[in-house]
């Protein structure tokens, strides 16, 4: 899983690539959410394009490793990242969210390949990713669980469960990834709910804690090799990210949680990610 600066250089481009996608398939669809999607473009891509092992052309290989999205709200970048990846048509991605689509508001297992759980109530992804974790080791196999958190689903008391499980269970081949972007639907969280001291509840439950720049791939991925190499207990990276990253009148702002941009918004959007937020000249001027 080592990680050259020829791969990064790819990798980052990659995501600019995938933050474009979930523009023009979120103003396609008319609803969803913006600012999850668009501040963790660099997570999927570094997972559905370096860290996990998985094969496109055999979405159920029993030795893959699985990421369970538990903030399923998010799922527009899912979509976009499995499918650049191979595991269904790019085109398809302008299905989202319509009547029959396979590209639900939330993830449907079973729909489609790539999607390893169904998701919607906030909070209950830890604990499937904990039963996956748990049956590959009984089952001897050395494949890894990855979870995707949102901060604002640790009001949740279900997922503190999950995570005394966790330990109780030493699940050392489970690591959880939090979109700490400090938002959610109604406001910032530190308002809402209060989370911090956050790093610091993880290590009170034994957990093992790391903190990353949630945009930062290389971060990402020597994260993910530490929390491997760490057999004790379970590790959570804790990511901080910007809300709506890329796109100058999304980013922070807790009102593009839970909706799409305009045609017209969707333009200015696709302007700031294709200039750098006007720092540089695009291709498509």
């Amino acid at each position: 899983m080592s990680l050259h600066e020829g791969k990064l250089k790819h990798l980052e481009e990659q995501a600019m690539k995938i933050r474009e996608l979930v523009i023009e398939e979120l103003v396609e669809a008319g609803s969803g959410h913006s600012a999850g999607p668009l501040g963790t473009a660099e997570i999927f891509t570094a997972f559905y394009f370096h860290i996990l092992h998985h094969d496109p052309k055999r979405p159920d290989w029993a030795e893959r490793d699985r990421l369970v999205l538990s903030n399923g709200h998010i799922c527009p970048v899912q979509y976009v990242a499995l499918a650049c990846a191979g595991y269904f048509p790019v085109d398809e991605l302008k299905t989202l969210r319509k009547l029959g689509s396979r590209l639900q508001g939330h993830p449907h297992r079973g729909s489609l390949p790539g999607v390893e759980t169904t998701s919607g109530p906030l909070g209950s992804g830890l604990a499937q990713a904990c039963g996956m974790a748990l049956a590959a080791r009984l089952d001897g196999k050395k494949s890894r669980v990855f979870c995707i958190t949102s901060d604002g689903e640790h009001e949740e008391g279900n997922h503190w469960e999950a995570v005394m499980f966790a330990k109780r269970h030493r699940l050392n081949n489970c690591t959880v990834v939090v979109d700490r972007n400090n938002i959610q639907i109604d406001g910032n969280t530190e308002e809402v709910m209060p989370l911090e001291p956050f790093a610091e509840k993880y290590r009170a439950f034994g957990w093992n804690v790391l903190e990353i720049d949630g945009h930062n791939i290389r971060e990402l991925v020597d994260a993910c090799h530490e929390a491997e190499a760490t057999y004790e207990a379970p590790s959570v990276i804790i990511a901080h990210t910007i809300p709506g990253k890329g796109v100058s009148f999304m980013e922070g702002n807790y009102l593009w949680h839970g909706k799409p941009p305009t045609k017209e918004e969707a333009k200015r959007a696709l302007a700031d990610l294709r200039t750098l937020k006007g720092k540089i000249r695009s291709e498509h001027e």
